[in-house]
């Protein structure tokens, strides 16, 4: 049974996700042709990990959405905020399934998730600039730089929330269903 003070820790935690994903967006940035590379996605798979999909989707959706408004790019955040919160609910669905199967989040299987949720990163990015910008088959141009942001992501977070994931203080707050 979910307690006032559960749902409340899962809130600040959510708001705590999307100011770091904000600022993991906006601060360690890496230029490349068609924008910028950054550390957000390791943030957005964080929050879909340890907050499962719906805090993870409004966490992983709002911070990076928050960098583009704040960064000249708002023509990306509203597509930024549902491809990014998509992410965060990819990454935790496929890792619900090992859950209920009994099988602890190991390298290979968090890289599954990752690895799937970044690939849908980068088709949603490019679908985005193609259909809703209007950049017809130029958004293929940006193909190569989210690969590179997916990459980030998924090295990232695996490695992070492995290493969190042994402390046994948070490994028993993470959402795991």
């Amino acid at each position: 049974m979910k307690t006032r003070n559960d749902r409340l820790l899962k809130l600040v935690l959510a708001a705590m996700f999307a100011a770091f994903g904000c600022v993991a967006t906006m601060v360690i940035q890496i230029p490349a042709p068609t924008g910028y590379v950054n550390l957000g996605d390791v943030i957005v798979i964080l929050a879909g990990f340890t907050l499962g999909p719906v805090y993870g989707f409004v966490a992983g959706g709002l911070g990076p959405a928050m960098a583009d408004l704040l960064l000249g790019y708002g023509m990306y955040a509203p597509g930024t905020f549902v491809i990014k919160g998509l992410v965060a609910v990819i990454a935790s669905l496929i890792l619900l399934v090992y859950y209920k199967l009994k099988k602890e989040p190991t390298v290979s299987r968090l890289l599954v998730c990752t690895i799937l949720a970044e690939g849908f990163m980068v088709l949603g990015y490019f679908v985005y600039e193609m259909m809703i910008l209007k950049y017809g088959i130029g958004a293929a141009a940006a193909i190569p730089a989210n690969l590179m942001q997916g990459l980030v992501g998924v090295v990232a977070s695996v490695v992070l929330f492995r290493l969190l994931y042994k402390v046994p203080a948070l490994r028993d707050r993470f959402w795991k269903g």
